[in-house]
This record gives C-alpha cells, structure tokens and sequence, in this order.
C-alpha cells in the first residue's frame, strides 16, 4: 500500500516537472537524515528534525508528535522519532533543537476505537505504534498505524492538510485534543504545561474552532495562545466535546495538583471551556461509513477568524497530492533552485542529496509570522522561533545574506522590533518570548554580519545600532531561572557587571566564565562593525572590549605539550590553575565553559586570529597545535551517544568548532584546511538516517555543509569568505534576488571525492587571485553583482596562495602578563 502510494505521487511529479521542463531539486531530498542517532532506530543523539508538511519558514509543521521509550533515549522537540508510541498528529513544531520540547500543539489523533481502557484524558491509552516504513518527501508524510490507520500530511504557510484512511472494518473516529503538547519525561523545569482553552463544534457541520494556550518549554515562556479552525470532508455522524480534570494545571516545576488516577472525560456538547482549573478540552467526531476522512486546519496566533481564513485560502482543495505539489513548487522555487548544480545522471545522486536536504533543513526555522504578532501592533515584519542565534550566527544567516536577501531582511527588521517593543534582542526566541541565552548576545553578531555586507533596505539601521548598544552596556534584570541560578537567562549579558570593570567574565561570580568571555568579545567587536557607520566615536570604545578574551589568557596554562589557552578567571585577577583545559565536565549551564572546552575556545576568535596565532607561539606552533585538534582519540570529554563516533579534541557536531578546520588558511596553508574539512564531512555527513553528527540546530550543521560543498567558508561579523574546494564541478548561485554568481571547479575529480579537490589556482571573474580569501565587494562586488570563481584543482597539495593572509579586522595587544 505504501509503495504504490508513494510512487503514483512521485509519477505525478516527475509528469508535471517534466512536462514544465524545469528540474524537481525536490527528488534529491531526504527528509529522514537526522531522525536516527548512534543507537540504530533511536533518535537519541541525532538530529532531532522535524519530519512532515511544510513550507520555507512555514509556521505550520504539521507531523506526529512520538514518545520513544525508555525515556533516557526520548528526542522530542522535533516531534519525530523513528520507532515509539505516536500521541498526535500536531501542527506546531521546531526543528534540529536540542532543548526541552516546544509546541506539538494543535492535535488530532484518528482512533479506531474508544470503548474499554481508553480514556480521552490519558494518551497512554490510545497512543498508536507505526507497522512499515515511514515515507517522507518535501512538503508529504506518510505513515501507517498498527490500527490499521494509514495517516498523509501536507502543509501550507499557515494550515495543514490531514488524509485518513480506515479499515472498512473498524470504527472510524478523530479526536481533537486542544490539551496535547510534546511533553519532557525526564525533567521538569522546561517542560510544557496546558493553561487553558476553549473548543466549540458548529451544529450539523463538519468545522469545529477554539484556542489553545501553552506556557513553559525550553525557554520557560510565558503562555501563548493558538486559536484553531478545523473542517472535515464529511459532515460526521456524532460530534462531541469535552472536558476533565487537569492533573498539572501549574508547571510541574512548581507542584502536582493530583497524584491519584487519571480522571475520565465529561462530554459537555458542542462547547467546552477549561474554566478555572484550567480543565482539559478537546472533541471528538465519529463516522459511520466513511473510509477516508480529511481534514483541513489552519491556525493563527490572533484570531479564529484569520486560523478560518488561512485555511479556506491556503487549502482551497481536499486533495493531499495537489497541496504536496504546491509546498513542492514552493521549496524548488524559493529555495533549491538558488543554488543550482548538474543533475543530469551523469551527477553524483549522494552529493545532490546531501546538499538539496541540507538546503532543507536550514529552511524550516525561525517560522515567518507577519500579520501574526499578537503582542503589539507594527508595520513591521514578525518572525518567531530563532532556536537560537547561538547556532544560527556563525554561517547560516550569511548564507540566507546571499540566497535569501528578502527573507533575510525581514528576519532583522524583526529582530529590532522586538527590541523595541520588549528592550533587548532575542538571542533565543519561541512562542513569543525570549530566551534562553546560552553565553554571549550573539544577535549582535548576525546584525553586524549584515551590516558589513552592506544590507539596508529598509532597516532601520539607528534602531539597530540602539539594540546592539543595549546589549553591550545594560544589564538586563535577574530572571530567577532554574537552569541557572547565578544569572539572568532571558536576554541581554547577564555578567556585564564583571565585562565592563574587569574586561573579562569572573570564574567565581558567574557560571561559562570562559566562553562567556569569548563570545562578549566577539559581541563588542559586532556592535564596533555598526558603530563604525552608525557612531563612529564609539567604535574605538567597543574594539578595545573586544579584546577582552586576552585577559583571560593564562600564557602559563598547559596541556598536552602546548601552552597558553584561555581560561577561567577569579575576580581578583587570579587563574584557575588546575582547571582541566581539555575536560569542561557536563559543559553545560552551570559549567565554567558551555560546550566546548578552553582547548576549543581558545581558536574560537574569529575577529582576531592573528594575536591568537601569537599567543600560541607563532605559526608554526599555531599549525602544530591545529593538527593535534583533529587526531583522533585525544578529546578529554566523554561526548556519549551525541558524540557520534567523535574522538577528536575539533567537535564536528560544536558549532564554536564550525571555523576551526578552516584556519589553516591564515597561515597560507589553504590545502590543509581543505583537506581537514573535507575529511570531517566525509566522515560525519551521509545521506542516511543517522547521517549528521548531532543536533542539526535549526540547520546550523547541515548549513555548514552546503559552504563546504560550495567550496567557500564566512568569517561572521567581517565581509570575509574564505576559499576552499568546491565540490561541483559547475554551481549557479542566485545572490542579491536575482544575480548569478558561477563557481566551476576545473579538474575536479566526481568520482570517489579522494583526488582532485586540492586548489591548484583561483581566478575572480578573470582576475588571478592570490589570496585564498575575498571580501563581499571585492572583484566588483561579486557577491552582490555576481560574476565567476573559478578554481583549478588537482590531486597535488600545494601552497599556491602568496598574497596576504585573511585579515584580523578587530587585532589588539593587550599586555598578558601584566594584568595577571
């Protein structure tokens, strides 16, 4: 049942594709990389994608949400895991996040029964294993139940499209469960909680409308309400809503409101509210002799009326193969055709994979919501769900610079209005409300990226520059977070009042000392690439902040046979000597350093490599040191099953190590970074379930990809792209809306990838190039007019850079040894 689905869909496809004779990049996608981790058929440790309908930034994502037991193993922020108990079918979903779950709300659930042990109010009473294999594909779902249920899903921007299909034999019934969310069995801080809503069931018709409201999840937000609008292709012969009790109607964080049996439903009607105990409400719609029952539903976070008109515009058909055809046209028009390769048969069908569903992921989230704002009113564009910039700085929003200017332009024109409206940027930001911040105010960063690169449009770049400023300089209030007691998570720098006076982050006052101190210089130096247009007399005072990673450089700290790193630092001055440089413990929250160890940290210095290659000893202990990062079997930290097989110091799966196989290039010794790049996704990246080496992080590792496949790399915060190794032998770009940018590759080996990809020369629309960097403009402004790289590999390493090396736009001295 499921192949012959399947392929009469994608014979549909391929007919209509070619019939327009243009090419389907969507075939080359596979939307189940990622859903696996290192434990086969587990989603522990890997990706954590969302699989379902959707389209570019949607903000539906319409998938089943699953509970993977045992529940030390569950991965539920995307909703999907490979094997265990499917709870609903919801509209709302994140992707690649590695937090506690967000959203899996709206819900419906198709059951085939109701009688006996089940109960409308305990999902573990109903919940459905799948039989067969999942089939998923741009914009289509598929799965089968062990009811016998064969469950299709689709999507449009803001409604979702459910296909049913029964056994003849069985009961035929939808429950619409307003109360469901994807829960966090292991923990109870950022876990979800139902807070109310209300259902009502027009008579003699088959639509039903309500709202639903949430608080908590990953960055313990408060409340925030969907409303829904739903309709059935059948008038259904029983319809019925109810209520119960709601056993956690506070955060379980805070108490349990009853510990007995899980109470039964009262069905109330065609209305039912939550009342003051926040009671549980859903409906349910039963069918006597139908076999397939669809179901369209839109939804919006301001009104009923807006969820009904989404729905009646959006999905103006009942047909399941012609709105995965529209989300299709969609994802091949706005995105994939951006970057356009060979895919003729002639071209290597793993490469197509890895970089069209690498495309795909990095365009799931944040989720467009303009004209869905529901906290104030502007003119300008509303986005939602930045999880986080933490992950999305460092190259993801360069590229969406490149291929999705109007896109990226509204992203921060949004971003600013949030600050203007709520006092801070988000460096996290879901349902509404900010949170968390994982170490600097990296929204700064992606501000400055854009700003260097010169888009304007229609920002208001004097607000921006406001924003930044903000961040740098006003500690924002003590939010009393569990995560971590010592300092406010929910924007802004909380340990400002240690960067300001002392210029780096104190070990003893506040938890990531090292890598707080790391990214606020990094952040300072942001907010001097702004202040440089924007108020240019304080630049000076924000460049010499940015060099505040120096203070915290122990030229005495040593670790295996190398010295000099940065490290934790007390308030008056003195190091943490027996800090373990290569073990940051759990490397978490309350950790001295967050996710990384200081041996990673001390590359992660993006704005000034040139003083850290000095403080590592020159370049050739700098190089000797960058070698030893990537031999295996030398990480201090035991990674686990997230770890994916890493044995190296250099996390493939980190992002603060994203830059570091690349830095070679600033001793011009491009072909090594070449060469570790391109091993690294060799070994970590494969068109298989378990084929990215972590959490995709909203796209973040499958971004870093699609540069390594394009053969550039960015350095954020600077208008500074470092040549590599395309892995193409011809790619068409579109950059600026609608200019072409060409990168051939000559002599490149497309066969088993292991020859043929070292530089031997590159040329710049015509122009021998000596470097192996550019910047955006050079070259005529090749990355906004477009033009032509075009490079001359071979299988031979050579140095064939001898111009400068990439520029360290924020070097400075700072005395080491005298602020000890």
């Amino acid at each position: 049942m499921f192949k012959a689905k399947i392929l009469a869909i994608l014979a549909i496809v391929q007919r209509q594709y070619a019939d327009a004779q243009e090419v389907d990049y969507s075939q080359f996608v596979n939307p189940l990389i990622g859903t696996e981790g290192a434990i086969p058929g587990y989603a522990y440790g890997g990706g954590d994608v969302f699989v379902g309908g959707a389209v570019p930034f949607g903000m539906v994502k319409l998938g089943i949400d699953s509970y993977e037991e045992p529940i030390n193993q569950s991965a539920l922020n995307g909703g999907y895991t490979p094997q265990g108990h499917v709870t609903g079918i919801s509209l709302l979903h994140q992707s690649g996040t590695g937090g506690g779950p967000k959203y899996g709300y709206p819900s419906q659930m198709p059951l085939t029964r109701i009688d006996g042990d089940v109960n409308l109010l305990d999902n573990r009473t109903y919940w459905q294993d799948r039989v067969g294999e999942d089939v998923a594909s741009v914009g289509y779902f598929l799965t089968e139940f062990e009811s016998g249920v064969q469950v299709e899903l689709s999507a449009s921007r803001h409604a979702g499209l459910y296909h049913y299909s029964y056994p003849s034999t069985s009961e035929k019934h939808v429950l619409v469960d307003l109360s469901h969310y994807l829960p966090h069995p292991t923990r109870s801080w950022d876990c979800q909680f139902y807070t109310g809503g209300e259902i009502e069931i027009q008579p003699n018709s088959s639509i039903y409308t309500g709202f639903t409201s949430i608080a908590g999840g990953w960055n313990i937000g408060a409340p925030v309400t969907v409303y829904v609008c739903g309709e059935f292709d059948n008038v259904p012969d029983e319809a019925k809503a109810f209520k119960g009790q709601n056993t956690f109607p506070v955060s379980r964080h805070f108490r349990t409101f009853n510990n007995g049996t899980t109470p039964r439903p009262t069905f109330t009607g065609n209305t039912a509210r939550s009342g003051p105990m926040n009671d549980r409400i859903g409906a349910l719609f039963t069918w006597s002799n139908a076999t397939e029952i669809k179901s369209r539903v839109g939804i919006s976070f301001m009104s009923v009326d807006k969820a009904c008109a989404y729905k009646n515009a959006e999905l103006s058909t009942w047909s399941i193969e012609d709105t995965a055809q529209a989300a299709r046209d969609e994802w091949n028009r706005g995105v994939f055709s951006k970057i356009r390769v060979d895919t003729s048969e002639r071209a290597n069908k793993t490469r197509l994979a890895l970089l069209y569903s690498s495309l795909y992921f990095m365009h799931l989230i944040p989720s467009e919501r303009i004209g869905e704002n529901p906290l104030w009113e502007s003119d300008e564009p509303s986005w939602d769900d930045f999880y986080t910039m933490w992950d999305l700085f460092r190259n993801q929003v360069s590229l969406w610079h490149l291929i999705q200017p109007a896109y990226y332009e509204s992203m921060i024109r949004s971003l600013i209005d949030i600050f203007k409206h709520e006092g801070y940027l988000p460096d996290g930001r879901s349902g509404n409300y900010n949170g968390l911040v994982q170490g600097g105010s990296n929204a700064d960063n992606v501000l400055a990226d854009a700003y260097v690169k010169g888009l304007r449009g229609m920002i208001n770049w004097t607000e921006g520059y406001a924003a930044v400023k903000k961040d740098a300089d006003v500690l924002p209030f003590f939010d009393q977070n569990p995560v971590d007691p010592q300092g406010s998570l929910k924007e802004g720098r909380s340990a400002l009042d240690d960067w300001i006076p002392l210029g780096y982050v104190s070990a003893d006052r506040n938890t990531r000392a090292v890598s707080k101190t790391v990214e606020y210089s990094l952040n300072d130096f942001a907010v001097s690439q702004i202040a440089a247009g924007e108020a240019p007399g304080d630049q000076d005072l924000y460049l010499r902040r940015s060099a505040g990673w120096q203070l915290s450089w122990d030229p005495e700290a040593s670790s295996r046979n190398f010295t000099g790193f940065v490290m934790p630092r007390y308030a008056n001055g003195t190091f943490h000597k027996t800090y373990k440089i290569t073990d940051c413990g759990e490397c978490n929250w309350q950790d001295e350093s967050y996710e990384g160890t200081s041996f990673e940290y001390s590359f992660v210095i993006p704005h000034d490599l040139s003083r850290v290659i000095t403080l590592m000893g020159g370049p050739s202990h700098f190089e000797e040191r960058l070698d030893y990062v990537f031999q295996p079997n030398t990480s201090g930290v035991d990674l686990g099953v997230n770890g994916l097989g890493i044995t190296t110091i250099n996390n493939v799966a980190n992002e603060p190590d994203f830059q570091t196989p690349y830095l070679y290039n600033y001793l011009n010794k491009q072909w090594k970074s070449v060469e570790r790049s391109r091993q690294l996704a060799n070994d970590f990246y494969f068109n298989t379930t378990n084929g990215i080496p972590g959490n995709s992080d909203a796209g973040a590792l499958n971004c870093w990809l699609v540069w390594q496949m394009l053969g550039l790399y960015p350095i954020v915060t600077t208008p500074v792209y470092l040549l590599e190794s395309p892995w193409f032998s011809d790619i068409n770009i579109t950059v600026n809306h609608d200019k072409t940018l060409r990168i051939r590759a000559e002599g490149l080996d497309d066969g088993d990838g292991k020859q043929g990809y070292y530089v031997q020369g590159i040329s710049i629309n015509g122009q021998h190039w000596d470097k192996n960097w550019f910047e955006h403009e050079d070259a005529g402004g090749i990355m906004i007019e477009g033009g032509e790289i075009v490079f001359t590999l071979g299988n031979k390493q050579v140095v064939w850079e001898t111009g400068d090396v990439p520029p360290s736009p924020g070097h400075q001295e700072v005395d080491i040894r005298n602020s000890m």
